[in-house]
């Protein structure tokens, strides 16, 4: 299972691609809203950070404009993926950018099986369930991955399925378990990954014995 960094923060990446264990980074307009800079600045610099993809959105509505606007974000650096929403435009633009134009799309705010399904269908390099706004509404977020996972099996769909906006280990843990491609969290949850009370103690224990030794 990938990991990506959901932020726009720079200095949250690097922290993150220092462990050598970030595959690639997720943006959203409020993320990105957060770092007050030119979105093709910060595109750039966030690129130059980490060779994994990173998802920038755009924001158009029509089918035309959103094939427009994906590939001047796609000119950007060739790491970027596009991301569009999960709507009959966004839907199309997917399918023309993947099919005709070489540009990665990620589609997004996907939230039910049958909307996974035509997400897949366009051949987007990415399929994103958000799983923390389901939760927030009372809806079993980890069911919905574990159906989409199927849905890949069953028809060899080709794109990877991205539980996004995972907040916890247990979700992540849910993740991992239901075979889900690639999950999305802050940097907060990703160094917290490291941590257990038995490895402190035990790295402890290890520290206290290592000054016993003769000559240490």
């Amino acid at each position: 299972m990938k990991i990506f960094l959901d932020t726009a923060d720079p200095e949250a990446i690097r922290r993150a691609e220092e462990t050598g264990l970030l595959d690639g980074v997720t943006t959203n307009p409020s993320l990105v809203a957060k770092e007050n800079r030119r979105l093709e600045d910060l595109v750039a610099e966030i690129c130059t950070i980490t060779s994994g993809p990173v998802s920038v959105e755009a924001m158009s509505s029509r089918t035309d404009e959103l094939v427009a606007e994906a590939q001047s974000l796609a000119a950007l650096a060739p790491s970027v993926v596009v991301k569009l929403p999960m709507t009959p435009a966004g839907c199309a633009a997917a399918a023309v950018l993947e099919r005709d134009c070489g540009v990665r799309v990620n589609i997004t705010m996907v939230f039910s099986p049958t909307q996974t399904l035509l997400a897949m269908k366009t051949g987007a390099s990415f399929v994103s369930i958000v799983l923390s706004r389901m939760d927030a509404v009372g809806i079993e977020s980890e069911t919905l991955v574990r159906d989409a996972v199927t849905l890949k099996r069953n028809y060899g769909f080709r794109s990877d399925i991205i539980a996004g906006s995972v907040k916890t280990q247990n979700h992540v843990l849910a993740c991992q378990r239901s075979g889900v491609d690639v999950v999305t969290i802050p940097e907060s949850l990703f160094f917290q990954m490291f941590q257990h009370p038995l490895t402190e103690a035990g790295l402890a224990q290890f520290a206290e014995d290592w000054r016993k030794v003769p000559g240490r």
